[in-house]
């Protein structure tokens, strides 16, 4: 894998969305996730970079490459290194407050340096360290951004992390980041499961009371419906009841177990 443009599929999903896809399998299968999906959002006068995915190869090119002489705005979902790892390359970008700390250091990737795959190498030829944006900019429930024919909403929807948002444009997209798709779904310990399943609620409350189309999440299959979330919520709620299945993975720290739908990392 020598460039950018090997590495990305860049898929034009609608006149205004753009999916950038990377494969974190290539990187390391450790993680149970095929896929990493950007979203970039055009609007008449600005651009709205959702994530900014693994770090591996320059992404500002590609992003470049599509929106022309529109402003440039990044977000990041969360705070995790497959959603933030090519900051650096953007002088600038927004994340919610409680995790705006998070991303204004470098990021230690050594922890992987054994993975079996070989594009661990990109990873080396950095120091295994992945560089912050210069500035982070706090977000919060209820900001908006307006693009020029489009606005993006934020909500903040905790539980995969403290800080994780999700953004819905007023044409009825919805990014739900790590707070909802379907393969591997990280969940905060059982404890605390009442934070995502309460946020999990918030999302599925706006296909009642918002213009909520389609289901945009970072990682998998994409675009997905409203069932995602209620076969979601309903499989978090049953993990009490298949806790006896789990087993313990070293490498992540956590136990795993699975339903028809989903793997749970907990």
């Amino acid at each position: 894998m020598a460039s950018s443009k090997d590495w990305y599929e860049v898929l034009e999903h609608k006149d205004y969305l753009f999916v950038i896809r990377e494969r974190l399998d290539e990187l390391d299968p450790r993680f149970y996730t095929t896929y990493v999906n950007i979203y970039l959002v055009l609007g008449d006068e600005k651009a709205l970079l959702i994530d900014t995915g693994c770090g591996l190869f320059p992404l500002k090119p590609i992003v470049d490459e599509i929106i022309g002489t529109r402003k440039l705005l990044v977000v990041n979902s969360h705070f995790h290194f497959d959603h933030r790892g090519a900051n650096g390359e953007f002088p600038e970008i927004y994340i919610h407050e409680s995790e705006k700390n998070m991303v204004s250091l470098p990021l230690d990737m050594s922890y992987i340096k054994d993975s079996s795959k070989e594009l661990i190498n990109e990873y080396r030829k950095k120091d295994y360290i992945l560089k912050p944006s210069l500035i982070a900019n706090s977000l919060k429930e209820g900001d908006e951004f307006d693009l020029g024919g489009i606005k993006v909403k934020v909500f903040h929807t905790p539980g995969h992390s403290i800080g994780s948002i999700s953004l819905l444009t007023d044409k009825g997209d919805l990014f739900t980041g790590d707070t909802a798709h379907y393969g591997a779904m990280y969940l905060p310990k059982k404890r605390q499961f009442s934070v995502i399943l309460d946020s999990i609620s918030k999302l599925l409350e706006l296909f009642d009371g918002s213009n909520v189309q389609e289901i945009y999440p970072s990682h998998e299959e994409y675009p997905v419906g409203k069932e995602l979330l209620e076969k979601l919520y309903e499989g978090i709620i049953n993990i009490e009841n298949i806790w006896d299945t789990k087993t313990k993975n070293r490498f992540l720290g956590a136990w795993v177990l699975e339903d028809k739908n989903f793997k749970y990392i907990v």
